[in-house]
């Protein structure tokens, strides 16, 4: 936690979001840019720290998508009227986690309202549900999907090693990441990947819970603000192929 300079006193980091406007950051949290890292058949591996973008104390992240200097707001929200209207529930944990049906010595579940199907979940030839069948005595499998699961940007998946155990949650930095997907149709803008518990409070003044993943919109067309609910991925590949067409004629 970073200090006030004249008083000495812990400032704490802080995503807050300004009422049809732009995330505001405080206390210069360090804003990076990732990638995905995809097998030859475009299955999602890990993340590629790409590099850090300076930022020096508090700054604006566009929310609308519209930007013309992304990743920083350039007041655009204001000339296009935007609607950043939040509904996304802001309670602890929901009572009512999915988990899969198999799997011993480890426990996935999954919180759907978090999801933004980012595709870490499962390779070509095999799933969650399928590798959890075989987790239970195949140490290496085990391993593969505890990464699967480290690696959900939203957080929406986490694992326990047992029914009574606490959930295992990756040490992850307080920063924020510009992350890139690739697709089938190229390499697409994704959400904003904010990590390390830092603490996020609507426009209402109503807090959302800590975690440790979360992914925030930044194209404004999620149906769950200020959440990623994925809807970047379906506009800008239909973008990307109409692009592509054009290009052959």
């Amino acid at each position: 936690m970073v200090q006030n300079q004249e008083t000495k006193s812990p400032v704490e980091k802080k995503i807050v979001i300004i009422k049809d406007g732009p995330y505001h950051v405080s206390c210069g949290v360090p804003l990076v840019r990732k990638s995905q890292v995809v097998s030859e058949y475009g299955e999602p591996l890990t993340w590629k720290k790409e590099g850090v973008t300076e930022c020096e104390g508090d700054y604006g992240l566009c929310r609308c998508g519209q930007s013309a200097n992304k990743p920083f707001c350039d007041g655009t929200h204001r000339r296009v009227a935007f609607d950043g209207s939040e509904q996304a529930d802001t309670s602890a944990r929901q009572a009512i986690l999915n988990s899969f049906p198999t799997g011993r010595k480890i426990v996935v579940e999954k919180e759907a309202s978090l999801c933004m199907s980012s595709g870490f979940c499962g390779f070509e030839n095999a799933g969650l549900f399928e590798l959890l069948a075989r987790a239970g005595e195949d140490t290496q499998i085990r391993s593969l999907v505890i990464a699967m699961v480290e690696r959900c940007p939203s957080g929406a998946l986490t694992y326990r090693l047992g029914e009574d155990e606490p959930a295992i949650e990756p040490d992850l930095p307080e920063q924020i990441a510009e992350t890139i997907e690739i697709t089938e149709d190229g390499p697409i803008t994704g959400p904003l990947w904010v990590t390390g518990g830092i603490a996020i409070e609507r426009s209402d003044g109503k807090p959302f819970e800590s975690r440790n993943r979360v992914t925030l919109c930044n194209c404004g067309k999620s149906g769950n603000k200020p959440l990623c609910d994925g809807t970047h991925r379906t506009e800008q590949q239909r973008m990307a192929r109409a692009l592509h067409r054009s290009d052959k004629n």
